[in-house]
């Protein structure tokens, strides 16, 4: 007789705030199956990780431990906190991307969808024209996407000649294409056909670090991994690569539409 694995039931999300140096911190706690518990720092929120099947008095003792590693993690970096806040747009807003300011020009409509476009011979005004059915994080969502691929329109021709310049440098392999999408999960891709995807956020970082993660993706084009020998060919096109990882890592978060 073969016994069928019993499926694991999803994990359990509760969503609250934790009053931390006088200010909220919003916090999700997952409890879900797992050994130990895990502390992060998400993009939205603070995250509390918890084996499902533990003891009230357990859970408590977690609770505690994770506001005071959190309170000390706000004290060491003053922008947590407003790392949480989600920024909302309005008409007449300006919006700073890299060395280019954008006039945000809305309007709403009687219609079902959203649509915009850039007016650069207009001090670089962007034109939203909304649904006026739409509202709340539903529509900041919206336009959040609206703004990633207009702007990704208006800086993709730069960005594409300095994949060719790093590609001829260090490479000298086959680009086929190069696209600026709204990804948050992840910075860059690379597949074997020669075609690299770069996240938007990218657009709010220094250029060395949008160098960096060119250079990445271009790296895979030689070893479609993340093998010794790969970061070999990253490190011999860029020496200081293992700053602008670190740059990644405590400020990367907070970038982004």
């Amino acid at each position: 007789m073969k016994w069928k694995r019993k499926k694991q039931q999803p994990a359990q999300v509760e969503e609250t705030k934790f009053l931390i140096e006088g200010q909220e911190v919003p916090v999700k706690i997952y409890r879900e199956h797992r050994r130990g518990a895990r502390f992060s720092i998400g993009k939205h929120s603070a995250i509390l990780r918890i084996p499902v099947n533990i003891t009230k008095e357990s859970e408590l003792g977690l609770m505690e431990k994770f506001q005071s590693w959190l309170a000390r993690h706000v004290q060491r970096n003053e922008g947590v906190i407003a790392h949480f806040e989600t920024r909302e747009y309005q008409h007449g807003d300006t919006l700073q991307v890299g060395q280019r300011t954008y006039q945000l020009n809305i309007q709403f409509e009687a219609r079902k969808t959203h649509s915009g476009k850039l007016d650069n011979n207009n001090n670089n005004t962007i034109h939203l024209r909304l649904s006026e059915f739409d509202e709340g994080k539903n529509l900041q969502k919206n336009i959040r996407h609206l703004l990633s691929r207009i702007i990704a329109q208006d800086f993709l021709p730069e960005i594409v000649q300095r994949v060719n310049e790093l590609n001829a440098r260090h490479f000298q392999k086959t680009v086929r294409e190069v696209r600026l999408k709204h990804i948050h999960s992840r910075l860059g891709s690379c597949s074997n056909k020669g075609n690299i995807n770069l996240s938007t956020r990218l657009l709010f970082a220094p250029q060395e670090v949008i160098d960096y993660i060119i250079i990445h993706e271009l790296a895979h084009l030689v070893e479609m991994n993340h093998s010794p020998s790969f970061w070999k060919v990253v490190e011999k096109a860029m020496p200081d690569y293992r700053e602008q990882e670190r740059w990644i890592k405590e400020h990367f978060g907070k970038t982004g539409f």
